[in-house]
């Protein structure tokens, strides 16, 4: 799968690392709807660091389609709420 991190590029993820960025993802989704800044921040940058340590960066002249759009490492909590769906940033 092709992962866009907004204001950084893209990555290729394989499917089988999706179940951890999924757990990261429920914690994100929580502490975005109970408004725990220090948490959010936490678990977001922990998100993207999981994301770039876990797929292959593509070329920044590369021409994907994203399938999945992650916002950026400085996002805030309203922005991140409005890109939220009920299974989060990451669909199960």
């Amino acid at each position: 799968m092709i992962v866009r991190i907004m204001g950084e590029g893209q990555v290729r993820l394989d499917d089988s690392h999706f179940p951890e960025l999924n757990k990261l993802d429920d914690e994100l989704l929580a502490e975005v709807e109970s408004g725990d800044l220090d948490g959010f921040r936490r678990t977001l940058g922990a998100l993207l660091a999981a994301v770039r340590k876990l797929g292959t960066p593509l070329p920044d002249d590369a021409l994907e389609p994203s399938e999945l759009i992650l916002p950026a490492p400085d996002a805030t909590i309203d922005e991140v709420r409005a890109m939220l769906t009920e299974d989060g940033l990451i669909p199960d």
